[in-house]
């Protein structure tokens, strides 16, 4: 799918519109580097009126040479003669206006066209993976923990990442993030033989991070209407349009959790350091063996994993039977951050907490990841992106 470049939130809807469903939208070309770099199969950057002409004419020259199957269409308020002429000469495929939609699909539908050609045909895309976030037990921060861990996995734009909350009661996804959305998966109540990503992406919000949330209802008594079905088609559905769909869960086996599961790829439990809590996790792995749930894929995060209440970490792997894939210790710093609406990988991503859940992404992945928001390559990229971040407007 296309990347868009592009910072002013009112422009990026417009642009969309004349983009195939499930495009990426990033703020900066630091975010679609980034972007590139996990991405082999891209076939196009659309750069927005937002992205200075100095800097789009630096990205045309350089996707030119080390990308040549990835097309730059520059999206301008106006077109002159100077402006088509250095665009030209630089690489760029297609300058079109901002209100030309059709020139702009036309453009992304060559595009698509001569990577086919450069690289072959390839309609069997991989396929995204599903992580689900589940504790049997409230309170124990798995709600801080799935926030955290998709914008870690997004990595500034890097990995397309949707972060769905299936706590359909009482989902604290969106107000973790300081995010007020007027839609939600409540509008999709009765769409299970019409479910789409082009219909999901009108659902969606979109996070400054680059991460897209699929909220919760408002108000409780709506889970009653939303059907195993319809979460099993959004689920999937999502799986064909984003690297990872993070899932946070209620506190108990509810259907709508129990079908997450269902799809998972991964699964990471989050659990504390007492007694009730460990006894529910225990219950609650028991149960996924015998319905065999996530075997040989799930991760154990300890949350507030402090020494002092008595429990040491290799005490909870013997009464699970499961290792500690990471490990979080209590601090306010991480309160503090999610209070302020800014979770702690974005605010510090230094802090202990934050190199946790980056291990954490790491093992979801399967490669070991430099550091948060990382995402820099070697060569001309990286050189290129010193230029990008000195002369952004």
């Amino acid at each position: 799918m296309p990347v868009i470049v592009e910072a002013d939130s009112a422009v990026v809807p417009l642009l969309q519109r004349a983009l195939p469903a499930g495009s990426h939208v990033v703020a900066t070309v630091d975010g679609m580097l980034a972007w590139l770099d996990q991405r082999s199969d891209e076939y196009g950057v659309v750069l927005g009126p937002s992205v200075g002409l100095e800097v789009a004419f630096s990205v045309a020259e350089l996707l030119r040479i080390t990308r040549p199957a990835v097309s730059v269409v520059l999206v301008r308020q106006t077109l002159d003669t100077t402006v088509l002429t250095r665009s030209m000469q630089a690489g760029v495929r297609d300058v079109v206006t901002t209100d030309d939609h059709a020139m702009l699909a036309g453009a992304i539908e060559r595009a698509n066209q001569l990577h086919r050609a450069l690289r072959g045909i390839t309609d069997d895309a991989e396929r995204g993976r599903i992580v689900t976030v589940f504790s049997p037990k409230g309170g124990v921060g798995k709600t801080t923990s799935s926030v955290n861990l998709a914008l870690t996995l997004a990595d500034d734009g890097a990995r397309k990442v949707c972060l769905v909350d299936l706590d359909l009661a009482f989902g604290d996804v969106a107000i973790t993030m300081q995010m007020f959305p007027t839609r939600s998966i409540e509008q999709a109540i009765g769409s299970e033989n019409s479910v789409d990503l082009a219909m999901l992406e009108g659902l969606l919000s979109h996070h400054d991070s680059g991460l897209e949330v699929l909220a919760a209802p408002a108000h409780p008594d709506v889970r009653e209407r939303i059907s195993p079905l319809l979460i099993s088609r959004i689920l999937r559905t999502l799986r064909d349009g984003f690297d990872f769909v993070v899932i946070d869960t209620s506190p108990s086996f509810d259907d709508a959790t129990l079908t997450a599961l269902d799809e998972t790829d991964e699964c990471v439990v989050v659990a504390t350091l007492d007694v009730p809590t460990l006894k529910n996790v225990k219950v609650a792995l028991e149960t996924m063996d015998m319905l065999s749930i996530a075997r040989g894929h799930r991760h154990l995060l300890l949350n507030r994993a402090d020494d002092a209440v008595g429990i040491t970490v290799e005490k909870v792997e013997a009464i699970l039977d499961m290792p500690v894939s990471a490990q979080i210790a209590t601090a306010v710093d991480v309160a503090a951050a999610t209070n302020a609406g800014t979770p702690i990988v974005a605010q510090k991503p230094g802090h202990q907490a934050s190199q946790a859940y980056l291990n954490l992404a790491a093992a979801l992945i399967g490669e070991p990841l430099a550091g948060a928001g990382a995402g820099a390559g070697t060569g001309d990229a990286a050189r290129a992106r010193g230029l990008f971040r000195r002369g952004r407007n």
